[in-house]
C-alpha cells in the first residue's frame, strides 16, 4: 500500500455527520475531533479526521533542518539529525 501525502491543511470543526461516523467507528464520541482539508496535488482537496482522547498544543518555532543554537521557544522537528561529524 502506498503512502499518502498532503500539504497546506485547513482545519475546521467536524460536521455532525463526521462526528456520528467517528462515534460509530470507535464506540462513542472521542474527547477531541478535528476535521481538515488538505491539498494532495490534484483536483479536489482530501478530507481527513483526527480523533483523540485529548489534545495538547505546543507553540513555538519548529525548524525542519539542523540549526544551532536554538533560542527560547525553538526546536527541531523530530526527524532532523545533526550533520555528519557534528560534535556539539
Amino acid at each position: 500500500m502506498g503512502e499518502e501525502f498532503f500539504r497546506d491543511p485547513v482545519f475546521r470543526a467536524a460536521t455532525a455527520e463526521e462526528a456520528a461516523l467517528v462515534a460509530r467507528s470507535v464506540g462513542g464520541p472521542p474527547g477531541v475531533l478535528v476535521a481538515f482539508e488538505g491539498d494532495v496535488g490534484g483536483g479536489a482537496p482530501m478530507t481527513g479526521l483526527i480523533a483523540a482522547g485529548r489534545l495538547e498544543i505546543e507553540t513555538g518555532v519548529v525548524f525542519r533542518y539542523w540549526r544551532e543554537p536554538l533560542g527560547p521557544g525553538e526546536r527541531r522537528a523530530h526527524w532532523v539529525r545533526p550533520p555528519e561529524g557534528w560534535s556539539g
